[in-house]
């Protein structure tokens, strides 16, 4: 006879009662164990050092400063060589704090804390990290996709000028591009200003701005 699976043993960090027991009570209905409840990051790290569990929930800002105690938390876990699955909560998507907590490592996650209110979102985002999987809020995914378009300069060529772009990086000069690509050379060299001026490059007797462009392509991939 085969002896059942043991439920994951989930231990919980927030400086919020009522958040706390509204987690467990989510938690439990879901089959997880909660083995701990506790108030801060430091409580959490003691929690984890006595073994035994299989994941951890906790807030992002909890005392004494509000500001990144489960972030920290996670890290020195991390630095100790603990590999349970760490799950934040935010109240904001925060890229900044979700690119630190999946800088951390596999068996990590990063949830707005309205996902509480979505039962089988959050149960399933502890498993999954317990597993060692990884987890990111949708809406920090969307901000995360948005901001990289807007930091990336050569989102800002069209179709045309990225052609003319990689043609300038495999060495065509402006005739051969205008061969190559069945352009005038006139069209050419006003699609070669475009992309110099979109990629911000200015004139500078230091740096040849067509050799900085091709630099900026190779950068980008």
């Amino acid at each position: 006879m085969e002896t059942p699976e043991r439920p994951l043993r989930v231990a919980i960090a927030d400086d919020a009662l009522l958040l706390r027991e509204g987690i467990a009570k989510v938690l439990a209905d879901g089959g997880l164990e909660v083995v701990a409840s506790v108030g801060t990051g430091v409580e959490l790290l003691e929690v984890a050092a006595r073994g035994g569990l299989d994941a951890a929930v906790l807030d992002i800002r909890m005392p004494p400063s509000y500001r990144d105690e489960g972030i920290v938390a996670l890290e020195e876990m991390r630095a100790q060589g603990s590999t349970i699955g760490v799950l934040l909560l935010s109240m904001y998507a925060t890229p900044e704090y979700a690119l630190r907590v999946m800088g951390a490592g596999s068996g990590t996650g990063y949830l707005l804390k309205e996902r509480v209110s979505e039962p089988q979102t959050l149960v399933r985002a502890v498993e999954t990290v317990a597993s060692g999987g990884s987890v990111v809020d949708p809406e920090v995914v969307e901000q995360l996709v948005q901001r990289t378009r807007a930091d990336d300069p050569l989102s800002r060529l069209t179709e045309r000028e990225r052609s003319v772009l990689e043609l300038m990086a495999q060495g065509y000069s402006n005739g051969g591009i205008a061969q190559t690509l069945f352009l005038g050379l006139k069209t050419v060299e006003t699609h070669v200003r475009s992309i110099l001026q979109k990629l911000d490059l200015e004139e500078s007797p230091e740096h040849h701005r067509r050799v900085l462009a091709v630099l900026t392509l190779l950068g980008a991939r």
